[in-house]
């Protein structure tokens, strides 16, 4: 929390994003029969799986185990995460009569996450747990192309042919958004994330015109909560600046962009977060030292970094790796 707030630390925390799944032979074994979805919706399976890499690895921060796509299933959107697919619509939303299928999120529609967000805290303790949600871009995606895209070309066709139904497509997405931030902030989370996964797919002047409005609606609805707000995206590196202006105390940088140069382009006043490529953990011990410095020294003149990976953890990673790493980020960077 120090970190994101730009404060002193005692040392660099580390957290990975994906650290709770599929990596963790633990996971395979607590969600084992049990469909992505439904796994989501057991607040003590949400708890356990979520504690997990805290106890395992001593990362610095929990974060929720859910999924981008729970809001959407939430308010009735017929979707379902198929196994080495992702998730998947069923009648996706490509007209303005589909709009009125996204109505509001209330607080009820997802009480099985402020229960499971108070078992957590209450075993958590002084450990922060960052709350997530998919960003209005990424789960516009989804939505429009009715699963994991390449090229997204119903994305696209649909924001440039026609740009208001699109403008009010990522609005009622910010909407959505937001009430499902806010229930986990207020059942306890300590800081949030906004995942816009896809984002990257998209030139600078196309991200400003059409999807920084609804970015910047999601950050300012919860600013007065006072909890950090991280903002990340995968192959962002020449969105950075623009992600920043959308209202995050924090910018997650992938890994193609080294942390330094990231600081240029995000602009004063941001923590960073990242940014080791998840593959590196592949490597041998002596290798990810290695690379792990490299991105340490870059972040050495940041005003606040938080060290992750510059995307999620892979499937086949070797838990003990990440397990190492966070020692051996601790003890390099701890202050004498």
């Amino acid at each position: 929390m120090r970190a994101c707030r730009r404060e002193p630390v005692p040392h660099t925390p580390v957290w990975f994003m994906r650290q709770a799944g599929r990596s963790l032979p633990e996971y395979h074994k607590v969600r084992e029969g049990i469909p992505m979805l439904e796994s989501c919706q057991r607040p003590d399976l949400v708890a356990e799986i979520t504690l997990q890499p805290v106890r395992r690895h001593g990362v610095d921060a929990a974060i929720y185990f859910s999924d981008i796509v729970v809001p959407l299933k939430a308010i009735g959107i017929d979707l379902d995460i198929k196994p080495g697919v992702g998730p998947v619509v069923q009648d996706p939303i490509r007209s303005r009569a589909d709009l009125a299928r996204l109505r509001d999120l209330t607080p009820d529609d997802v009480a099985y996450v402020t229960e499971a967000i108070g078992l957590l805290t209450a075993e958590l303790g002084a450990t922060p747990l960052i709350g997530f949600a998919g960003a209005p871009f990424t789960l516009a995606s989804y939505l429009v192309e009715g699963g994991p895209s390449r090229n997204h070309e119903h994305t696209k066709a649909l924001m440039y042919g026609d740009p208001q139904l699109w403008a009010d497509l990522l609005d009622r997405l910010a909407e959505i958004t937001s009430a499902f931030l806010k229930v986990q902030i207020e059942a306890g989370a300590s800081a949030v994330q906004l995942f816009d996964s896809w984002v990257g797919a998209l030139a600078p002047a196309d991200y400003r015109r059409s999807v920084l409005p609804a970015s910047a609606k999601v950050f300012r609805a919860v600013e007065s909560y006072g909890v950090p707000r991280i903002h990340f995206g995968v192959g962002s590196g020449e969105l950075l600046g623009l992600m920043g202006e959308a209202g995050a105390d924090v910018v997650g940088v992938d890994w193609r962009v080294p942390l330094d140069e990231a600081v240029r382009r995000v602009g004063p006043g941001k923590a960073l977060q990242g940014n080791l490529d998840p593959a590196v953990l592949f490597a041998t011990p002596e290798a990810v030292m290695t690379k792990t410095d490299e991105v340490l020294e870059a972040a050495a003149g940041l005003d606040g970094h938080v060290f992750n990976l510059g995307h999620g953890v892979l499937p086949t990673t070797d838990p003990d790796a990440l397990t190492r790493l966070v020692e051996y980020v601790h003890a390099r960077t701890a202050s004498a």
